[in-house]
């Protein structure tokens, strides 16, 4: 049975999504025209297995916590999964290139196009920090809910508030 529940955040109503084992499969933010991602019918809402989730990513945003610890089961190729695995090294208030985070997945420079699309997939977003990777030349580059979401996100990491203004 797949399980969801919705919580407010920053960046809007947050739809967050576990697996029958009560581990998180999804946390989806509203896209760049605010429009959320739509529960599956066959799903069941229901906040129970949440209670972890809503608890830290509240922390997060509230500045408290740096660190995600909770149950994941994202699905996803092993290239996917490797990619992914290597966003969770990326340490808070920190970024990094995608060719970067390439070399971290142990990847050859020529993969960065499918390691960008690793992360484009990311199916949790801020638990698994794919707006801490950047543009070669620093710049903000795409994310699911938005350049303006993603500096949101990096603004609240940054020690210094200046940056992504």
């Amino acid at each position: 049975m797949i399980r969801y529940t919705t919580m407010d955040s920053p960046l809007g109503a947050l739809l967050l999504v576990a697996d029958e084992d009560g581990r998180l499969t999804a946390v989806l933010a509203p896209d760049t025209r605010g429009q959320v991602s739509a529960p599956d019918p066959a799903w069941t809402e229901d906040s129970a297995p949440f209670s972890a989730a809503v608890e830290q990513l509240t922390a997060y945003f509230e500045g408290d916590l740096k660190e995600f610890d909770l149950p994941l089961a994202p699905r996803g190729s092993d290239f996917r999964r490797r990619v992914w695995d290597a966003l969770d090294t990326v340490p808070y208030g920190t970024t990094v290139t995608y060719g970067e985070l390439a070399a971290a997945a142990g990847k050859p420079p020529n993969s960065v196009r499918a390691v960008a699309g690793a992360v484009g997939a990311n199916p949790l977003l801020i638990v698994r920090p794919c707006h801490r990777v950047v543009g070669a030349n620093g710049s903000l580059t795409g994310f699911a809910a938005g350049l303006d979401a993603k500096r949101l996100l990096l603004r609240l990491e940054a020690a210094d508030q200046t940056l992504f203004s």
